[in-house]
């Protein structure tokens, strides 16, 4: 029995000694672990005599429950102080500026597209796309560009094996594609922009990838003047409304009659500068009526059917829109204020 009262002395003694988390696990492992104090204690009961083994066994017991209560009670409150000075080191000053979270920026090129898109998917017009790698059939034989025509030197294709098949040079293999599928019984109203290969070499104003919007309308009764007026749209679209259009003779294999399209000169109105290079016009694509071999090779008669396609260098378009004087920067840029300049150009 002194025992008992002996150790509870110095437990009440030692718990005034802790200060730290530290302190009080090894308190534990003094009093409570495997050897501790209060487990000797315990081994002990089976050597008391039978009429004392009641008593000092409940005297046991409560200095045990009574370390037991000072420990949580201590742990509770150092847990706390630690989790206050932890807020307290960590403590956000809310009248700071927030930081602003870099955001990426709609590259000028897709700007171009996806105006586009919106505007002659208004029009009816469907978004259809089709492989980079094409075959020859597609890019150029059923297009009236059969093997040997001087049109092809003038696109310097990429081959890829045995002349069959190539990075597509222009996005009209997806217009003979699609005319195909409708096996000559549909009218088609379509675009296909993507990205097309020539073997260009890369200066301020040519790439050797480069995109590409083309679009196809096939149907009974259209003339050159639905033509026009569907440019007519797009150019004031992109350029503004004060932009005038014009279509001057030109010659493509595909179509027949073929044109350039002109707009008015955004910078000088047609006064002439060095932008126009003092025509005061700008080409900013080519177009015309389809032609009747190419309509025939695609399973449709030209005797009931006729249309129109017209296309446009989307990079052009970009660099004539924006300002831009190399088209490398469409390509090369990996600063994030080169892309957010535009954002304030279309605000």
């Amino acid at each position: 029995m002194n025992n008992v009262e002996e150790l509870k002395k110095e437990l009440t003694e030692d718990l005034k000694k802790v200060k730290n988390i530290d302190d009080l696990e090894n308190l534990k492992v003094k009093y409570i672990g495997k050897n501790g104090s209060i487990s000797q204690l315990n081994q002990l009961i089976k050597d008391v005599p039978k009429e004392e083994k009641r008593e000092f066994g409940m005297r046991v017991n409560d200095i045990k429950n009574y370390f037991n209560t000072e420990y949580e009670k201590m742990l509770d409150d150092f847990n706390q102080k630690e989790i206050n000075e932890r807020l307290e080191k960590d403590a956000i000053d809310v009248s700071l500026p927030g930081l602003e979270i870099p955001s990426g920026s709609v590259h000028p090129v897709e700007r171009i597209v996806e105006s586009l898109e919106n505007l002659l998917m208004s029009m009816g017009y469907d978004v259809i796309e089709g492989p980079e790698v094409e075959k020859d059939l597609y890019n150029f034989e059923l297009l009236n560009l059969p093997k040997g025509h001087p049109a092809r030197d003038a696109q310097d294709t990429f081959y890829i094996r045995d002349d069959e098949y190539l990075l597509r040079s222009q996005t009209s293999p997806v217009q003979v594609r699609t005319m195909l599928a409708n096996k000559g019984e549909l009218p088609i109203r379509m675009i296909c922009p993507g990205k097309t290969y020539r073997r260009d070499e890369d200066d301020a104003t040519h790439s050797h990838q480069f995109t590409q919007m083309e679009g196809l309308l096939v149907d009974k009764g259209i003339t050159l003047g639905d033509l026009k007026g569907t440019f007519e749209v797009i150019a004031k679209t992109l350029f503004g409304d004060s932009r005038k259009t014009r279509f001057r003779p030109s010659f493509y294999p595909f179509t027949e009659p073929s044109v350039e399209m002109d707009i008015s000169c955004f910078n000088c109105n047609g006064k002439g500068c060095n932008i126009c290079k003092n025509t005061g016009w700008i080409t900013v694509g080519g177009a015309g009526m389809v032609n009747p071999i190419v309509l025939r090779n695609c399973g449709y008669d030209p005797d009931k059917w006729n249309g129109f396609a017209f296309g446009f260098g989307i990079d052009r378009l970009a660099m004539l829109k924006y300002g831009i004087n190399d088209i490398r920067i469409l390509y090369t840029n990996h600063d994030l204020r080169t892309l957010k300049q535009f954002d304030r150009r279309e605000n």
